[in-house]
């Protein structure tokens, strides 16, 4: 069933207070997630969003700024197959991600045997979450997808990334099947890398059908962010990057287009890319940007909109959304981001039946 035009939501996670980082105790950490989750879904409501998310942070330890692979580590620590040290904690190397930014690297997991099933947590955090929210209804959960969980992973097993994709699509459909049975109405998939890492046209392909995989016999509205990396460790690490992380690779919007979902979330100024190949999905338009630390107008969100879309996007398949997730904005700027954001729908709106009026 689709959404209603011009529907608003965000990609997924939220602001993440500066004090984050200074805790140490675990019980502390604990309870900043909680609250952080509450604080994520108020804002997310009382600025007027019709879909909302958790915010994520309770996916994170001592992590503002590698939202990319604070995600992965999240979920890789609950799969089996990925290497761990005598305790029992996730062992990470270093990698250099981005051809972009050679010198940086990050930590990512090792898959050193056969990935097996494991709950991913998703039905307990929309439970959290649809216990918070006005119209649980209305709550998204996000996971990453079994792309970039096999790209950006050291391969130690498989030697064939094809078959890693599918070991972890089949573990996500398991937790995406549960989770849609507890009666969430509304999961995204995540993917990071689709035009990057040397990424070739077959590989997409498999991607696709990967996500095909996880999503096989989902109720539910089916979500698939699509970006390039819109953050990554700078000299100012409170502000945004400057450059997108992983667009070394043609952007490949004709094969993307073939994701059997019900909404594609893209970065805004991709939306061009889109035309003569979206098919039946709707389009989230990111037009709200997490690179920008200034707060656009809703008319500046509105307008973006209507250039983007003009001519070949009809409104029933346009949604509202910001270009990536919010994690390393100030608060009081997400907030704001995301007040434009539903007020830019109230504005398209009036446009529609202003028109509709006329004529």
């Amino acid at each position: 069933m689709p959404l209603r035009p011009f529907t608003t939501t965000v990609v997924g996670c939220y602001s993440v207070p500066r004090w984050f980082e200074a805790l140490r105790n675990p019980e502390d950490i604990q309870e900043a997630q909680r609250r952080s989750m509450q604080a994520a879904v108020m804002d997310q409501e009382q600025a007027g969003l019709d879909i909302v998310t958790s915010g994520e942070l309770h996916r994170r330890v001592h992590n503002r700024h590698a939202p990319l692979t604070s995600m992965l580590n999240h979920f890789w620590d609950k799969l089996p197959g990925f290497a761990r040290d005598v305790e029992g904690d996730l062992v990470l190397r270093p990698r250099a991600l981005s051809a972009r930014d050679p010198r940086i690297v990050h930590g990512v997991a090792m898959c050193t045997g056969p990935v097996l099933y494991a709950d991913l947590g998703l039905v307990a955090e929309f439970e959290r979450v649809a216990a918070l929210a006005r119209r649980p209804e209305q709550v998204k959960v996000t996971v990453t997808g079994p792309h970039s969980l096999a790209k950006f992973a050291f391969d130690e097993h498989y030697a064939d990334m094809r078959r890693m994709m599918f070991d972890l699509a089949k573990v996500l459909n398991q937790n995406l099947r549960k989770l849609a049975e507890a009666g969430c109405r509304h999961v995204q998939l995540d993917e990071t890398a689709l035009s990057g890492l040397g990424v070739t046209g077959d590989e997409v392909d498999a991607a696709v059908d990967a996500i095909h995989v996880a999503f096989e016999g989902v109720r539910a509205y089916k979500w698939v962010h699509v970006c390039q990396g819109n953050y990554a460790m700078c000299d100012n690490l409170d502000g945004p990057l400057g450059h997108r992380y992983f667009d070394t690779e043609e952007y490949p919007a004709d094969r993307i287009c073939r994701i059997a979902c019900d909404a594609l979330l893209i970065e805004g100024d991709m939306t061009p890319r889109y035309e003569g190949y979206l098919r039946n999905q709707q389009l989230a338009l990111g037009v709200a940007d997490v690179q920008n630390l200034h707060v656009e107008s809703a008319e500046t969100l509105a307008d973006r909109i209507v250039a983007l879309a003009e001519g070949w996007l009809p409104r029933e398949q346009t949604l509202i959304t910001s270009s990536c997730g919010m994690n390393h904005l100030p608060r009081e700027v997400a907030f704001g981001k995301l007040q434009s954001i539903a007020r830019a729908k109230q504005i398209l709106c009036g446009r529609v039946n202003t028109a509709s009026r006329v004529s």
